[in-house]
């Protein structure tokens, strides 16, 4: 019933060249621009030679003076293979293009962050890394996107290990930190907190894995995490590492059959499958339920049927109430790490990010208001502020 009331994609376009989109896309959606005049000989020597000669003799003599001297600490490195764009899959470097373009855009208009798209001509997780490593001296932070799992969570992992500048995997946690605050004004809008719900994370990818992860750490109750085969378990043959971890992890009453068994009497979903969930499986879940079905284009569940049950629901489109959208997370995250130049993103920071994001609604909460626009002024800086406190606290701050 659900996938009957979105609206099929269909190929009923019109050609490229009256297409508003690709007329918006056309050069690209992107310029560098100077930020000092060269406007006679003496700007020229200031900006070039001879005068950066002795700007470059201070870096070299003392490496950290990059950081106030060139760009490098307002810059942050947007980087894809290719091989997850939005939901269309592995696609390659050069079709990931607009996508990173756009994240950049992102970056630039909601959190005052320059950025600069790459896209990598490679697959291979030990080449990935060792590319990136070796142009981490231009950039103050390094932001994935669109990466496979499970390479995903290794290349985080040993990117991090390797580098003294904030890496985040925008797909799990900018994800993880948004619905985490939505949730947490949801479950306070039906009179509960994070430990007393049960939820069903249906998705066991990048998205799936990080926000259980983040929904355990702020101490949310029992987690059943499915994927195409059905929730995951001990018992379970065929787990990955990533999903063998987790299963020790949650699932605390057993259940071994499908998402829609593990439905039954839970109080939250939060979908980030692409699959779907019938009527009856939402029909069946606890009183004053949270549905977040976050697929895209396609929810798990049409949100109109949703709202016959459930008290909450959120999507990640825009043509409906409560968008979960990653943008209220990552602009904020990394203009409140470069200002303090951390070392690193911690999960504290994350919580951080998203209890500020949460706090933005507190007192207008409700039904269909449990997450602030990305329109709203107050979120940036309220993010920002949030971040770089935690940073301090947890000793990665370097200002």
């Amino acid at each position: 019933m659900s996938a009957d009331l979105i609206e099929p994609v269909t190929d009923d376009r019109p050609p490229l060249e009256q297409d508003p989109v690709f007329a918006l896309h056309r050069g690209g959606k992107l310029e560098t621009r100077s930020s000092v005049p060269v406007r006679d000989k003496d700007d020229l020597s200031l900006a070039y030679t001879p005068g950066v000669a002795r700007v470059c003799s201070a870096i070299a003599e003392r490496p950290e003076l990059v950081h106030d001297y060139t760009w490098v600490s307002n810059v942050v490195a947007v980087i894809t293979d290719g091989t997850a764009v939005l939901g269309l899959g592995d696609i390659g470097p050069h079709a990931a293009m607009p996508v990173m373009e756009g994240k950049s855009l992102l970056f630039k208009e909601f959190g005052g962050v320059n950025s600069v798209p790459i896209c990598l001509a490679c697959t291979d997780t030990d080449e990935l890394v060792e590319t990136i490593v070796r142009l981490a001296p231009s950039f103050g932070g390094i932001n994935l996107e669109d990466i496979s799992a499970p390479r995903c969570f290794e290349l985080e992992s040993r990117l991090r290990q390797a580098l003294d500048i904030p890496v985040f995997h925008d797909d799990q946690h900018g994800t993880a930190i948004v619905v985490l605050a939505a949730l947490r004004n949801a479950a306070r809008l039906t009179g509960r907190s994070l430990p007393d719900l049960r939820v069903v994370v249906a998705g066991a990818g990048a998205s799936g894995i990080a926000v259980t992860r983040m929904l355990l750490n702020a101490g949310a109750g029992d987690i059943a995490v499915s994927d195409s085969k059905g929730v995951i378990h001990p018992g379970r043959e065929g787990l990955n590492p990533y999903k063998a971890a987790l299963a020790l992890e949650t699932n605390r009453a057993g259940h071994t059959g499908s998402t829609e068994q593990a439905l039954a009497g839970a109080d939250v979903f939060v979908g980030l499958s692409g699959a779907t969930v019938g009527e009856e499986a939402v029909a069946s879940m606890a009183a004053d339920s949270i549905v977040f079905a976050l697929s895209n284009p396609r929810p798990e569940i049409h949100p109109e049927v949703a709202r016959r049950y459930a008290r909450v629901v959120a999507t990640g489109r825009s043509d409906f109430p409560n968008q979960i959208n990653n943008v209220l997370a990552f602009p904020g995250v990394f203009r409140g790490a470069l200002d303090v130049r951390a070392s690193a993103i911690t999960e504290n920071m994350k919580v951080a990010a998203a209890g500020a994001l949460a706090g933005v609604v507190r007192g207008e909460l409700s039904e269909d208001y449990v997450i602030p626009s990305p329109f709203d002024p107050r979120v940036t800086s309220a993010v920002v502020t949030a971040v770089a406190a935690q940073a301090r606290l947890d000793g990665v701050a370097r200002l």
